[in-house]
């Protein structure tokens, strides 16, 4: 039986471009910075916990602004390590909650953030069998888009379809099958499970309405010949 693990109010942080991990998901990392070495060995040496916040690229330009993190990050913890000859290490750390940046602490030897830790919030009027519905339109729509371009693995397609968990599903097909960078941090930011799903089935019907119009615009030209349509 696994400990129960109690997520702290001060935690290390990597901030990472075009990254946004989710509870549950499993996410490889490649270690390498001088100061994410220290990082590493340190969460190593104690609870093997650590934060991935995404890079928020609209307020890369703000003066003074130093890999400027989106507000609510995933806390996961180191499932696996294995360090390199040269230095540098492979790990992967799995999601364990989500959590909001209350403040950053310090940057040296490395970044540390004060958080709150953030649970799943109950739907208003909950009634499971709307969230059901929700789910299938989901999974519905996933494979209606596999018909524009290219399927996931088989592989990944029948783990979503064995979680149980309504909000661990729709988190894993976010963090797996949602390309849309914005979309998918504001995923990472709805706590309500019913709202996931909704914006993620939104997201998903406008994007296969533009796929599919576009293949009637290209009709049977390859793509570089679209111009003579």
């Amino acid at each position: 039986m696994e400990m129960e693990i109690v997520v702290p109010d001060e935690i290390p942080v990597m901030t990472l471009p075009n990254i946004t991990f989710f509870p549950q998901a499993l996410l490889p990392l490649h270690i390498f910075e001088p100061r994410y070495r220290k990082m590493l060995a340190d969460v190593l040496s104690k609870d093997r916990l650590m934060a991935v916040a995404g890079l928020d690229a609209q307020r890369v330009s703000e003066n003074n602004a130093f890999e400027p993190p989106h507000r609510i990050i995933t806390v996961g913890i180191i499932r696996a390590c294995q360090k390199d000859e040269n230095g540098t290490s492979n790990l992967l750390l799995q999601g364990l909650c989500r959590a909001e940046i209350m403040q950053i602490m310090s940057e040296n030897p490395y970044r540390m953030i004060a958080i709150r830790a953030l649970n799943t919030e109950p739907d208003p009027d909950a009634n499971p069998q709307i969230t059901r519905q929700l789910r299938l339109e989901l999974e519905n729509l996933l494979a209606l888009k596999c018909n524009f371009g290219t399927k996931p693995p088989q592989q990944l397609t029948d783990f979503l379809q064995a979680v149980q968990e309504h909000d661990t599903y729709v988190d894993l097909a976010a963090f797996n099958l949602c390309d849309n960078p914005a979309v998918k941090q504001k995923l990472l930011e709805t706590l309500g499970v019913r709202a996931r799903f909704e914006l993620f089935n939104r997201h998903l019907r406008a994007e296969i309405d533009n796929l599919s119009l576009w293949q009637k615009l290209q009709g049977d030209l390859p793509d570089e010949r679209i111009p003579e349509n």
